[in-house]
């Protein structure tokens, strides 16, 4: 199962995550960010390399606020007096040991920064990063779209707002490089034009200058685990956890090294969808209502959706999205019965439940090994889950247990420290 991806497919895919948390559906804010960013650069006559850091830092650029709703909703607004530096400074501390994508570190953290040195900490004029100045303006032009009005309606109201900030918020000289094509009404047709996304990613396939292994997909993919994970006060370890256990379970069935690398990252974006939860109801102490619980339900579906983009992850999006199927067919959100529901997606299901019981919740302290062995015996009796992962799990129970437990250990200070860069709450 060893990969080789095209960064593009895995950055395009892990964009779509964060837009989740700014409400139903997707506004592809990321996306057309990254088309207006190339435009520009492109004007510019911006080497292929800085282009390419350029779109793949337009596609993370808001990675610091998608874990808190309410952050989010203020990247959408219009109106002066939000401090969006917070979570341009959060998205570089996720992102600067990356060796991946360590590069995108510096454009991101000043990507709010104004031209005239007006914001707090940041930089001033020619000091913010190139590839910086072109993300902040692409990004303001973009929230100024409105779904509901003609895009030519809309285009002299929002080239007039960008040019009264010019000098201010903005360099200047990329407000004439935009100039320059914004009289073409292709432009503006392709940022409204659903269809045209395919086209502008299957053209950046040029950039060929790096692939990803499955070791670099794993760290990538531990970085958005920290950011799934602090959704939650109650989650800081979660999906980490269930990335140890099932690498666990995975050898004991046999499985190969690439395939445990595989299910290392299942476990680890397996609760990516959880973006599309609002944290209140992540974080709520009592019990969730029925309309809550369909909200809910939803997060597996976006888990599968998403990383069903990324070309050969098909059997990875499958173990990690079918966490939450069952034996007998009552699971969500496919209902898929256990004659069609792979071992490799009954091991993340077993290891989420049994990380998910041996840590605490908002509505309860950790169980102990054998409450928790009672509750899983009892889910196989009821055709829930997997009787020979099950087995495999308790067999060795009380090291499963102490690893579960060394990782929360290990890693509860995250979220203390994604607090104090911004990215929790």
């Amino acid at each position: 199962m060893g990969l080789s991806i095209h960064p593009i497919t895995i950055l395009r895919a892990l964009s779509t995550s964060l837009e989740l948390s700014n409400g139903p559906g997707l506004s592809r804010h990321h996306w057309r960010t990254a088309m207006i960013s190339l435009r520009i650069a492109e004007q510019l006559g911006i080497d292929d390399w800085q282009c390419q850091v350029l779109v793949y830092s337009a596609l993370l650029h808001d990675l610091g606020a998608s874990a808190r709703w309410e952050e989010k909703r203020k990247l959408f607004s219009t109106e002066p007096g939000y401090n969006l530096r917070a979570h341009a400074e959060a998205g570089y501390q996720l992102l600067k040991n990356s060796p991946q994508l360590g590069m995108l570190a510096e454009p991101i953290r000043h990507h709010h920064d104004h031209w005239d040195g007006s914001t707090p900490n940041g930089k001033t004029g020619r000091e913010i990063p190139l590839l910086a100045r072109i993300i902040n303006l692409a990004d303001r032009l973009e929230v100024m779209i409105r779904e509901d009005v003609g895009i030519f309606e809309q285009r002299p109201v929002i080239l007039k707002k960008l040019h009264q900030l010019s000098g201010s918020h903005f360099d200047p000289d990329l407000l004439y490089a935009l100039d320059q094509f914004a009289g073409q009404e292709g432009f503006w047709l392709d940022l409204v034009n659903p269809n045209y996304y395919q086209n502008f990613f299957r053209n950046l396939g040029e950039y060929i200058w790096m692939r990803f292994s499955m070791d670099d997909i794993i760290n990538i993919a531990d970085i958005f685990a920290k950011i799934i994970d602090a959704t939650s006060s109650f989650t800081a370890t979660h999906s980490r956890a269930v990335a140890e256990m099932s690498i666990f379970l995975s050898r004991i069935k046999g499985y190969s090294e690439e395939e445990v690398k595989a299910f290392h990252i299942a476990g680890l974006l397996h609760d990516l969808g959880k973006l599309a939860v609002p944290n209140e109801i992540l974080e709520k102490p009592g019990r969730l209502t029925a309309e809550e619980v369909l909200i809910m339900r939803q997060h597996p579906y976006y888990t599968y959706r998403i990383l069903e983009q990324i070309n050969g992850f098909e059997t990875i999006a499958e173990w990690a999205a079918y966490h939450h199927e069952t034996l007998d067919g009552t699971g969500y959100p496919f209902r898929i019965r256990g004659d069609k529901l792979s071992l490799g997606a009954r091991i993340v299901g077993v290891a989420d439940v049994f990380t998910a019981l041996t840590e605490d919740r908002p509505y309860r302290t950790r169980m102990s090994l054998a409450q928790a062995e009672k509750i899983i015996r009892s889910m196989v009796a009821g055709q829930k889950l997997d009787a020979g992962v099950a087995a495999d799990l308790f067999g060795q129970g009380q090291e499963a247990y102490l690893l579960i437990q060394k990782t929360y250990e290990e890693n509860k200070r995250n979220l203390e420290e994604s607090k104090m860069v911004g990215i929790g709450g």
